[in-house]
């Protein structure tokens, strides 16, 4: 009898995969019958973090966007399955377990079925309380593999730690190679291997970005593997996944059972997202991010990430040529900066202890690359700025890394008395939702069916503020005018608006330069507030969102107060993690020249300091 191989739609993903956002929940509910009624999916990937994150940061209701999508695949049969980042839950940085806990209970009740855990070091401390978690929670428990591609990342390796999850009570798992950079042959033996310890149900999820992908499907499959994610156009191949089509055809080819696809349906669900792509969406999908590059087999950057990545490398590649500008040289082109970085993660990430690159550590480490890129572009050392969340994962802190860290990283770590952690990792976190209720008391606002909202203020403490207070609205539609506004007049040949800062008397000033109809056309730098004080300028090394504060625990400095050398003062978020800026030199502090949660530009002066 021949073997059945199922699809799930990963189609959260396909949107990380492909730009920044993912669609509003209007635009979900509408997409859902097409995708049913093309027959072929057994499961529906619906959430994760990015998409909790992304509705946050549009000014939509996660919990609402979960209950209302996920409805109509129940009501159909087709189960639903989400990511779970272990330690980090839905979010960059760590999790209390009290919250942990209850984004289970929540995540059930809003209709998901199946939560895929992974953690980027493999960490099974960081994944097995996760196991417990969904079944006390009433959920599948998917225990991930991330594949990558090292010395250290062997056939023996991965066998190893999937056993110790399947003993662990995991009921399947999942190879996610979320670079796709896994070789096929190897993924084969893999498979081969976990199916001898258990026949357990195996998923394999793999990005097409590299090339390797159909290869690797097909290994998967012959050895055994019963689902296969996969994408459809116009979301399908480049930094996506393969679509379902040709992946239909080849295993159909090959021998296998698969389910038959509806192909008005699937004409109808392509119409759909093309429709949401024109609506907003297509404003925040890079163009090269629709190609295959075998580039990404040397960096092993996710796919996931490389949505984002291209779409942020705009603002970076505009931080370096300022300064190349303003010192006489000549500008880089994005091709330049793009294989500086891809290069330069190859050469940081054995040096950092080769975390998987998967979310958060693929982030970290192609955030360390990038900055070291721009350090040296500019004529500095690499290592120069290093984020909290960057040495928290180096010492230990978010688990063990696979490989050692490199003698000149823990060299700048002794240097800084910074401290290496070996113990369990959620130690470090404590729990944390009363303090969490006790904001939404004093604030009013209520927890929510099933306590969601308070999930949601917990999982997403700055995210969920600005969702709360409307600010988070107002920068995403302020953000998609300008995107609209650069667009057409590109198509019109129109210079782009460009920001320069002019000094009047003594007094900075933002002045934006092109085609925005003199709107808003001049601001005072530094987030709004008029430079005056007295003293030495404290400079933002990078661009950014400024802020005094990274924890609701943390006291912020304010304007009178003494501050010594090498006191961190503010934080500059940049790349999805806080950069802690420090005082140059012993002295007060006589101007704070932002609000807080203002963007900053390269060189904008956020304090005055004598």
């Amino acid at each position: 009898m021949a073997k059945e191989v199922k699809f799930s739609l990963v189609f959260r993903d396909m949107w990380q995969a492909a730009g920044k956002y993912v669609p509003r929940v209007d635009q979900l509910v509408k997409v859902a019958p097409a995708i049913i009624k093309m027959g072929c999916f057994d499961r529906v990937e619906t959430n994760g973090g990015g998409f909790e994150q992304v509705n946050l940061l549009y000014g939509e209701n996660p919990n609402k966007a979960v209950r209302e999508w996920t409805k109509p695949f129940h009501d159909a049969g087709i189960q639903t399955h989400m990511l779970d980042r272990a330690l980090n839950g839905l979010r960059m940085s760590p999790v209390p377990a009290d919250v942990r806990k209850l984004f289970y209970q929540v995540k059930k009740k809003q209709g998901t079925d199946i939560t895929r855990t992974f953690c980027g070091l493999n960490d099974t401390r960081n994944i097995i309380p996760s196991i417990g978690y969904a079944h006390d929670g009433g959920m599948i428990s998917q225990c991930c593999l991330c594949i990558t591609y090292s010395p250290i990342h062997t056939v023996e390796y991965y066998t190893n730690i999937a056993k110790e999850l399947i003993d662990a009570g995991c009921d399947e798992i999942c190879l996610k190679d979320m670079a796709g950079i896994g070789r096929p042959a190897f993924l084969g033996e893999l498979t081969k291997n976990i199916k001898a310890i258990k026949d357990i149900t195996i998923q394999y999820h793999s990005h097409a970005g590299p090339g390797f992908n159909m290869a690797s499907i097909l290994e998967v499959c012959k050895a055994g593997c019963d689902y296969v994610d996969v994408g459809m156009e116009p979301l399908s191949w480049g930094t996506g996944h393969a679509d379902v089509i040709a992946v239909q055809a080849m295993l159909k080819d090959a021998g296998f059972k698969v389910k038959e696809i509806n192909m008005s349906a699937y004409m109808e669900a392509r119409s759909l997202i093309i429709e949401m792509m024109d609506d907003f969406l297509g404003y925040y999908i890079p163009p090269r991010n629709r190609m295959m590059n075998s580039l990404l087999i040397g960096p092993g950057l996710p796919g996931g990430m490389m949505g984002s990545l291209m779409t942020d490398l705009e603002t970076n590649l505009e931080s370096i040529n300022k300064w190349k500008e303003k010192n006489g040289k000549p500008k880089m082109s994005q091709d330049e900066l793009l294989i500086k970085l891809f290069d330069e993660v190859k050469y940081v990430w054995p040096m950092m202890g080769y975390p998987c690159l998967v979310t958060p550590f693929s982030q970290y480490v192609k955030n360390m690359a990038l900055m070291n890129v721009m350090q040296m572009e500019k004529g500095k050392e690499r290592w120069t700025i290093i984020a909290d969340e960057i040495w928290d994962m180096m010492l230990g802190k978010s688990g063990k890394l696979p490989g050692p860290l490199a003698p000149e990283l823990e060299a700048i770590a002794k240097e800084q008395g910074r401290e290496f952690h070996t113990e369990d990792p959620q130690s470090n976190f404590p729990d944390a939702l009363d303090t969490f209720r006790e904001e939404m008391k004093k604030e009013n606002w209520d927890l929510g069916q099933d306590n969601e909202e308070l999930f949601e203020l917990a999982m997403h403490p700055q995210q969920y503020r600005a969702y709360k207070s409307g600010k988070a609205k107002r920068d995403f539609l302020a953000d998609l005018e300008e995107r609209k506004a650069k667009r057409a007049a590109v198509k019109g040949g129109v210079e782009l608006p460009q920001t320069i800062v002019v000094d009047v008397n003594g007094v900075k000033y933002n002045v934006t330069v092109g085609a925005n109809n003199g709107e808003n056309a001049s601001a005072p730098a530094g987030g709004s507030v008029a430079i005056t004080g007295e003293g030495n300028d404290l400079l933002s090394p990078l661009e950014g969102k400024a802020y005094l504060i990274k924890n609701a625990g943390e006291v912020p400095v304010k304007v009178g107060d003494t501050v010594k050398k090498g006191q961190v003062v503010c934080y500059v978020e940049s790349m999805k993690n806080f950069n802690a800026i420090s005082a140059e030199a012993d002295g007060v502090i006589t101007q704070i020249c932002f609000t807080s949660g203002a963007s900053v530009a390269e060189d904008d002066v956020l304090m005055k300091i004598k």
